[in-house]
């Protein structure tokens, strides 16, 4: 048997395939609902573990700079104590108080040296044990928030997995769906879909109003939703509009009507009340 094209189908039969795949969307909906907040909170996990894993590589290349530092600093001094040794050889030798007071400056320049570069150690050293314990500290919070990740993981999976048959089965049904409605149509009511806090796209008309809005729906426009004739959208909200029956529901009677009922039946009463009064009137006269 040959596929139906899409654009062969009646207006009617694209409104109900529309509808049937609304439910199916919003029975897909529901089984993602069950899973809560967990996706999100998987999701900010391994986000915070991410950026901690990079806080962390971060300081490591920072200590590791400082220690270069320190090693440079020592190779430093031992260069300025191996001239400080020199010099104070070669002042043995000095033949005038011009050289002596040279070789006396460069002992004193290379001794300044030195205590600069203890200086610069003891400061890189500090540094280092600052960095070591900010690493341990996040180190600690990436095997804390780990932990976290692991229970909330095997939380979302057990959901997932209770719930995963169902919606392979709820996503075969909606591509089988999709597959009936014309592109330019279903792209409208995925975009409305999209766009609809509840993610409403197709809704029956309920108490002569939208089953999205709530907004009141003029009676010639629910007649015409009722002929099927063409697709009509709400003129608040957007949603295609359905009449009940169409969608399987029995429809709801409208509060008016139910006023309009009440009213009725008062007026019944008070006029059954007040014809006893009339009878009962003349009797007490008698």
């Amino acid at each position: 048997m040959a596929k139906k094209d899409p654009t062969d189908l009646s207006v009617e039969e694209k409104l109900k395939t529309l509808y049937q795949l609304q439910t199916t969307l919003s029975a897909i909906d529901e089984k993602k609902a069950l899973r809560g907040e967990l996706p999100l909170e998987v999701q900010d996990l391994e986000d915070e573990i991410e950026g901690l894993t990079i806080r962390i590589d971060k300081i490591k290349r920072e200590i590791d700079e400082f220690q270069n530092a320190v090693s440079q600093k020592k190779a430093e001094i031992n260069e300025a104590q191996a001239s400080v040794d020199r010099y104070k050889e070669q002042l043995n030798d000095v033949k005038n108080n011009r050289e002596y007071d040279t070789l006396s400056k460069e002992i004193e320049f290379q001794s300044l040296e030195i205590e600069l570069c203890n200086k610069k150690i003891r400061e890189a050293q500090a540094r280092i044990e600052e960095k070591t314990n900010e690493l341990q500290e996040n180190e600690e919070a990436i095997k804390d928030r780990q932990n976290d990740l692991d229970v909330k993981k095997g939380e979302l999976d057990e959901i997932m997995e209770e719930t995963r048959a169902e919606e392979e089965k709820l996503k075969e049904k909606v591509a089988e769906l999709e597959a009936k409605i014309e592109p330019r149509l279903l792209s409208s009511f995925m975009r409305i879909r999209k766009n609809a806090r509840n993610g409403l796209g197709i809704v029956y008309v309920q108490r002569d109003a939208c089953g999205g809005c709530f907004n009141k729906i003029p009676p010639q426009r629910q007649l015409d939703i009722k002929m099927h004739k063409k697709i009509i959208v709400c003129e608040y909200c957007g949603r295609i509009l359905i009449d009940p029956e169409l969608a399987g529901v029995k429809a709801d009677k409208a509060p008016a009507d139910d006023k309009k009922k009440a009213t009725t039946r008062k007026r019944a009463i008070r006029k059954t009340v007040k014809k006893a009064d009339d009878e009962i009137v003349p009797e007490a006269m008698e």
